[in-house]
C-alpha cells in the first residue's frame, strides 16, 4: 500500500512561527447578488472557486471572445510564426463587419500590434476580423483554429464561429472557461497582458477609451474585457491584484454597463475582503525523501514541479494541515518528474489543495550485485 505520512511540513510550521499573528476568524458570508446571468470568481493561483454561479452553463459571450482571438494570436507570436511589426492589409470584409470599430481603412496597412491594441483596447471588430484573416487566411478558418487551441487548453464548455463574437446559435463560452482563459493569457503572456490595463489608445487621429470601468476605479484593477450585445447582455472579465492575491472574476448578462462594473466589484470585494491566498511550497524544493530499490542510490528526493498555493477563509491560516501519501515500492530506474505520490492540504476535514509529489532528480538503475541484494531484501518486505 502507498505510505501516508502526516505533518511532514516543516516550511509550513516555520510560516506559522514567524507569521503575524493572525485576527480572529472572520465568518464567511453568502456572495453578494450580482443580477448576472451567470459569474464565477476564482483566485488565479490557487484556482479555487470562491463563488459562482451557472459557471458551466454555455451562454453568449459577445466580445469577451476576443480573448479566445487574443490567446491565438499570441501564440502565434511566441512561435515566430507573426511578428508585431509586420503589416496586415485590410480587408473589405474586416472594415465591413459591424459593431465596435477601431477605424482601420480597406486595403491599407496596419502593423499587428496596432491591430491588436485596437481589438483589446477599443474592442473593434474590424481589427479582430483583420487579425484573424492576416493569421488563417479567412475568418471561418481561424475559428476553427480557436476551437482547437481551446480544446487543447482543457475549454470543454466553449465552441466559437467568428473571431468578435457577435451573435450566433452556435457560438458560446462558459463563464468558468472564461476564467481558465483569462488565467492563461496573465500567466503565458505578460508582455501581452499589460495591453489589458492601457485606457485609451489612438489610431488615425482618433482616440477612444477602454470600456472597462474598473480600470479608473479601482488601481488594484489591469484587465480584462468587457462584452455586449443585445442578446448577450453587458459582459466583463475582470483581474484585480492586491498584495499577494490577485482574483479573476467574469460577470455574464447583466443589464447595463454600470450593472457589470457594479457586479464585477462586489465580487472583488467579496474575495479580497473574506479570503486570503499563500504560496505553501515553492517547486523544486526537497519535501522528503524515499527509499528506491534497485538504484545507483538509495534514496530519492520529493518534491512539487509547481508552487502549491491554497485560498482559505481569513485568519484559518494556522488551521491548514498538510501529509502526503508516497508509492510504496520505488525501483530504480527513476526518471525526473515521475509523479511518485501526493501532497494533501486540509483546512479541517476538508482537502482544499493536492499536487502530485515527483522526484526531483533521476535515479539510474544500480550494478547488478547491488540490484541482487535489493531483490533479496524486497522478499523480505
Amino acid at each position: 500500500m502507498p505510505r501516508r505520512i502526516s505533518q511532514l511540513f516543516p516550511l509550513l510550521l516555520l510560516c506559522l512561527v514567524y507569521a503575524s499573528p493572525q485576527a480572529a476568524p472572520l465568518p464567511v458570508p453568502k456572495p453578494p447578488a450580482t443580477g448576472a446571468k451567470a459569474y464565477i470568481l476564482q483566485d488565479f493561483d490557487s484556482k479555487r472557486i470562491v463563488a459562482e454561479k451557472d459557471s458551466d452553463k454555455s451562454v453568449e459571450p459577445a466580445s469577451i471572445t476576443k480573448l479566445m482571438t487574443a490567446y491565438a494570436v499570441f501564440t502565434e507570436l511566441r512561435n515566430g510564426n507573426i511578428t508585431l511589426e509586420e503589416k496586415v492589409t485590410i480587408s473589405e470584409k474586416a472594415w465591413r463587419t459591424p459593431g465596435s470599430r477601431m477605424f482601420v481603412e480597406v486595403d491599407k496597412q496596419v502593423s499587428v500590434e496596432d491591430l491588436l491594441k485596437g481589438m483589446i483596447i477599443q474592442s473593434g471588430n474590424d481589427a479582430t476580423v483583420a487579425l484573424a484573416e492576416h493569421i488563417a487566411g479567412s475568418e471561418d478558418t481561424f475559428a476553427a483554429l480557436m476551437n482547437r487551441q481551446a480544446e487543447e487548453i482543457g475549454l470543454t464548455g466553449s465552441h466559437f464561429m467568428n473571431s468578435t463574437g457577435l451573435p450566433d446559435a452556435e457560438h458560446y463560452m462558459t463563464a468558468r472557461d472564461i476564467a481558465i482563459l483569462a488565467g492563461r493569457l496573465i500567466r503565458e503572456f505578460p508582455e501581452y497582458y499589460k495591453w489589458y490595463s492601457q485606457k485609451e489608445f489612438t489610431f488615425n487621429n482618433i482616440t477612444q477609451y477602454n470600456r472597462n470601468k474598473l480600470l479608473w476605479r479601482d488601481e488594484s484593477v489591469d484587465g480584462v474585457k468587457t462584452g455586449h450585445t443585445d442578446s448577450a447582455g453587458y459582459c466583463l472579465v475582470t483581474s484585480a491584484k492586491q498584495e499577494n492575491m490577485r482574483l479573476i472574476s467574469v460577470v455574464l448578462g447583466t443589464a447595463s454597463e454600470n450593472a457589470r462594473a457594479e457586479a464585477s466589484q462586489a465580487l472583488l470585494n467579496y474575495g479580497f475582503r473574506f479570503f486570503e491566498t499563500h504560496k505553501l511550497y515553492d517547486e523544486g524544493n526537497q519535501l522528503t525523501t524515499s527509499r528506491v530499490w534497485k538504484g545507483n542510490t538509495d534514496t530519492v528526493s520529493l518534491g512539487i514541479n509547481e508552487p502549491l498555493y491554497a485560498t482559505i477563509p481569513r485568519g484559518q491560516y494556522n488551521l491548514l494541515d498538510a501529509s502526503m501519501i508516497i508509492d510504496n515500492l520505488i525501483t530504480a530506474p527513476v526518471a525526473e518528474g515521475k509523479p511518485l505520490g501526493t501532497v494533501y492540504v486540509k483546512l479541517g476535514d476538508t482537502v482544499i489543495a493536492e499536487q502530485k509529489l515527483v522526484a526531483l532528480q533521476a535515479v539510474e538503475e544500480g550494478p547488478f550485485w547491488r540490484r541482487i541484494i535489493d531483490e533479496a531484501l524486497l522478499y523480505f518486505e
